[in-house]
């Protein structure tokens, strides 16, 4: 049976109170036909709402694309992330304190995909103490409404550690270049692998499901085996993007050399002045 579908009938599969996760840096990663599509039917219909969304890096192009998309009161409720400079409407939501959100360390929230997939209960590290993101600092809350206790100080063999906790994932929206009519994921056109397969498992090992963007649906069995980033068997179902939403960069469409097919030959670039 095959997987593939249209974005809008994606976006339709995700339930109020969703906790999204998507493996993000800049646009690279990021399914944006999805958030689109996400948008329109929030506007149209009420729905999804009180949406969580969770990513380690950036998320955006510091205009209009990216997780901005999200930033409506009621779709919206918890940012847990890394960095959210890169979606301008998102940042002003937070500093109007109109959602929760948490700032964490990139590192740690890419660790925890695997914490999550791995049934462990969260991330265990010394990053982040003694700063904001210490429970007897600020716990990485940045909001008023940001109240949830989501790190805590444990002991270990008599020495301090941060518990990052972990929490289930719903719907994992992960993106790759070429997909299967059985879900099997490409990504030879990406700037970046990321972290779409610990993602992916993630969400499976919590009793969700994983949407992944593509660029083009090859007939099932065709794909090179060695190939495949992220197996079928941890897609539930795939979905093309138009050009303009499928960026490999938050200024370009597609380049050789950021795909790493080829090296460009360094005489042809500028030095810079010191």
């Amino acid at each position: 049976m095959s997987k593939v579908l249209s974005a809008e009938q994606a976006a339709a599969l995700i339930k109020d109170g969703s906790t999204l996760g998507s493996s993000v840096l800049g646009l690279a990663g990021w399914p944006e036909e999805l958030a689109v599509e996400i948008e329109k039917r929030f506007l149209a219909t009420g729905h999804p709402k009180d949406i969580t969304l969770v990513h380690s890096s950036t998320s955006g192009d510091h205009r209009e694309k990216g997780s901005g998309h999200l930033a409506h009161e009621g779709l919206i409720k918890r940012l847990y992330c890394g960095n959210t400079a890169g979606a301008p409407a998102m940042v002003e939501m937070i500093q109007e304190g109109k959602i929760e959100c948490y700032l964490i360390p990139q590192g740690v929230v890419c660790q925890l995909w695997r914490a999550v997939a791995g049934n462990k209960p969260g991330v265990i590290t010394k990053v982040g103490l003694g700063t904001y993101v210490d429970p007897r600092l600020e716990g990485g809350k940045t909001t008023a409404k940001t109240t949830e206790d989501l790190v805590e100080v444990i002991e270990v063999n008599g020495e301090e550690w941060l518990l990052y906790k972990k929490f289930p994932i719903d719907v994992a929206i992960i993106r790759g270049s070429v997909a299967d009519e059985n879900g099997n994921l490409t990504m030879d056109r990406e700037m970046a692998i990321l972290e779409a397969l610990p993602l992916a498992m993630a969400a499976k090992n919590s009793g969700g499901m994983v949407l992944a963007q593509v660029e083009q649906v090859a007939r099932a069995g065709t794909l090179h085996p060695k190939k495949v980033r992220v197996p079928g068997t941890l897609v539930d179902y795939v979905f093309t993007a138009r050009p303009e939403n499928h960026m490999q960069t938050q200024q370009t469409y597609y380049n050789p050399a950021f795909a790493g097919d080829i090296k460009v030959p360094l005489g042809d670039i500028p030095p810079l002045p010191l």
